[in-house]
């Protein structure tokens, strides 16, 4: 059993790990993810685990975004990769595009006993993140911002601002800003979102466009609030930056798996996919990285020290003062509309 990785754009170098047999040297997959800090943790927590149970080889591919690739491969016919963690929406889209697998959750009964919610017919939660609002402790040493209704009252709060420069998670904050309920956002009212985020245009200093950017933002006091991935704030937070953040009215967002449309190695991507959620490997996975579980049900394991899970994103109690994200919504010709009106927005 063996993992084999190449964080690269290639077919994956072979750098074992573990060892190899004949019997299990049939028995492969190729798994695709993101690369960086984020893979090398699912190597020790999930891959590594997974391939020694199973008795298969996992060989690794790395893509920033991985949906033009999986259009070109499944469109030629011959696709090389089987599983992919790519954003949950890509999943979806795949799906009706003919371009990702239906799941049988009869044959993935760890994913099968996650909430429905958590899963659709073509994916499976893999890990959460959340964009939260963050803010510089130097600004705000008591009495922060504690809700977008907050970030949005320039006199209450003044300070300098930043936003991302996408519509997902930022039409949501700005509903919420509005009064919107976080479990009452979807259908999104765009027009009201938009409207909202007029409001608040002329005070956001900069529109940021990485995550790398964001975290940048507040660690060189550029801004004193901002929304930001929960993990980017946690990282320059642990270098000694005063800043903070709130799960309250975040917006949880994941990554899922997904196996392509005709997968070379279609029956252990599946065999695959239900291990990779398993409850044990899925608490491992935030021992390595600030990433929360896909599987609610690592926090019930006893891996997770209760220290640990209050900082995680996907804690349930958590998850409960956050807006769950529709990668549905946003997958649907509304969500796309809504991304293409993002454009003419940042323009005016």
């Amino acid at each position: 059993m063996m993992t084999t990785r190449n964080f690269g754009l290639g077919c994956a170098v072979l750098g074992a790990i573990g060892f190899t047999t004949a019997a299990s040297a049939a028995e492969q997959i190729t798994f695709v993810s993101q690369g960086g800090a984020y893979q090398a943790a699912q190597t020790v927590a999930i891959l590594d685990p997974s391939a020694k149970k199973l008795g298969i080889t996992i060989n690794q591919d790395s893509i920033p975004d991985a949906w033009p690739a999986i259009k070109t491969q499944v469109g030629s016919g011959k696709p090389i990769w089987d599983v992919v963690d790519t954003p949950t929406g890509y999943c979806l889209r795949g799906g009706e595009q003919g371009l990702i697998e239906k799941l049988d959750f009869s044959k993935i009964p760890n994913a099968a006993a996650m909430p429905e919610a958590y899963r659709s017919p073509y994916s499976v939660s893999y890990e959460f993140y959340s964009s939260v609002l963050a803010y510089s402790q130097k600004t705000f040493p008591k009495d922060a911002p504690n809700s977008w209704v907050d970030f949005w009252d320039v006199k209450k709060f003044p300070g300098r601002r930043a936003l991302r420069n996408h519509p997902i998670a930022t039409l949501e904050a700005a509903l919420m800003a509005d009064g919107v309920a976080p479990d009452k956002l979807y259908p999104l009212d765009v027009d009201r979102a938009f409207k909202k985020l007029e409001e608040i245009k002329p005070h956001i200093t900069v529109w940021w466009t990485s995550g790398a950017q964001s975290a940048q933002l507040l660690n060189d006091g550029e801004v004193d609030m901002e929304m930001a991935w929960n993990g980017r704030v946690s990282a320059v937070a642990k270098e000694g930056a005063k800043v903070s953040f709130t799960y309250n009215q975040g917006v949880l967002q994941s990554t899922s798996l997904c196996i392509l449309k005709g997968a070379p190695n279609l029956e252990t991507a599946v065999k695959f996919l239900n291990e990779a959620v398993d409850p044990v490997h899925q608490a491992n996975l935030p021992l390595n990285i600030d990433y929360g579980p896909g599987n609610p049900k690592a926090f019930e394991t006893g891996v997770i020290k209760p220290e640990r899970a209050a900082q995680l994103p996907s804690e349930p109690a958590n998850a409960a003062k956050q807006a769950l994200m529709s990668y549905a919504w946003w997958s649907s010709p509304a969500g796309e509309a809504a991304e293409k009106r993002w454009a003419s927005f940042m323009q005016k």
